[in-house]
């Protein structure tokens, strides 16, 4: 049986976990692997998108995407609800 001590310490031990993934995945700047899970787009297309967003970062083959302005630039695409309100359907 567990004890209640070792219970809390797994349970924090989660949590920091799942924090530091949070806190991994907001970050202003991510590399492709990174941008490739949050946005959930294959590689050659993050590519093409963030190239054409201009949010691309090269330093000593590091390549780092701007998340700011790789949002903003995703906006554009956003479509508005299909879902009629019931206020239009009377």
């Amino acid at each position: 049986m567990i004890s209640d001590k070792t219970k809390a310490y797994y349970e924090l031990k989660k949590r920091n976990d799942v924090r530091e993934s949070a806190k991994r995945l907001r970050r202003q700047f991510l590399r492709y692997k990174d941008a490739e899970i949050v946005y959930s787009i294959t590689h050659k297309k993050l590519l093409e998108l963030a190239g054409k967003a201009g949010a691309i970062y090269r330093m000593d083959g590091t390549v780092l995407i701007n998340r700011d302005i790789f949002d903003e630039y995703l906006e554009q695409f956003h479509e508005p609800s299909t879902l009629v309100s019931q206020e239009d359907k009377e």
